[in-house]
């Protein structure tokens, strides 16, 4: 969450003991080493309840890197009635891994909103709040994170195991928090592929506070790419892709 000292100046700040410094490094988590996979474009069988109605369709997730850049769309139609997300993040390959430039995303019956990664003057804009949030590297959006987390993944190696957990922030509408991936356990999962070994892991959220669920099972025979991807609402919404295909590209 984004971190504000209301009515203190800097002497107070100094009082306590708390450098600046200091403050920066826990809003914006640790630095990880990364290795982001090639280029593919994966193919998804989607199961989904929108507002409250069971629904079935397809999906396609580009990811393309090059150059020191990088684009990801994710895009979830059903059958009769269409887009139910469609997500596009694009920006570049820094130190930190992924760095967003923007990110523009529609839901289902919500009209597209972008959220813009202004390095130049250092913030982070939402398209439905004023406020604006710091930028000093390795924040994510709601599509690059899965991303970044795959990165994470391949460089980590050995050190991606059932209880290790990853913090970065992540921006979305209206704010940006941290937000803290675990890896729970080995799983194999039925796909069009056939059954895949991969790994489970869930963003940690508060108790009651709404946010958004996400559970990722990433395939690490498969360069790590996400075998399923699950968002859950707290209202009992949900769009989940499970893969049927991958076609890697050449970058």
């Amino acid at each position: 969450m984004i971190l504000f000292l209301p009515r203190m100046t800097l002497g107070a700040i100094l009082a306590l003991g708390i450098s600046l410094n200091a403050l920066s490094a826990e809003h914006n988590g640790a630095k990880y080493r990364v290795n982001v996979p090639p280029s593919a474009e994966l193919s998804y069988k989607i199961k989904s309840r929108q507002k409250g109605f069971p629904l079935e369709g397809d999906g396609i997730i580009k990811w393309s890197v090059g150059d020191r850049k990088f684009s990801v769309s994710n895009e979830a139609r059903a059958v009769l009635i269409g887009k139910i997300l469609d997500a596009r993040s694009e920006g570049v390959i820094d130190d930190y891994g992924l760095a967003p430039v923007s990110f523009t995303e529609k839901r289902f019956r919500k009209s597209p909103a972008t959220t813009t990664f202004d390095r130049a003057a250092g913030v982070v804009r939402f398209p439905e709040s004023d406020q604006t949030a710091p930028l000093s590297g390795g924040e994510q959006d709601r599509s690059s994170a899965v991303w970044q987390l795959v990165s994470i993944a391949r460089a980590a190696q050995g050190k991606f195991k059932p209880g290790s957990e990853w913090t970065f922030t992540v921006a979305g509408r209206r704010d940006a928090d941290a937000w803290t991936f675990k890896v729970l356990k080995p799983e194999k999962i039925d796909t069009a592929l056939g059954k895949l070994n991969t790994l489970h892991i869930t963003r940690l959220n508060e108790p009651g506070s709404g946010d958004q669920q996400i559970d990722i099972w990433l395939a690490p025979q498969q360069e790590w790419y996400p075998a399923r991807i699950r968002y859950s609402e707290s209202d009992g919404d949900f769009i989940e892709q499970t893969v049927e295909n991958i076609n890697r590209k050449s970058s």
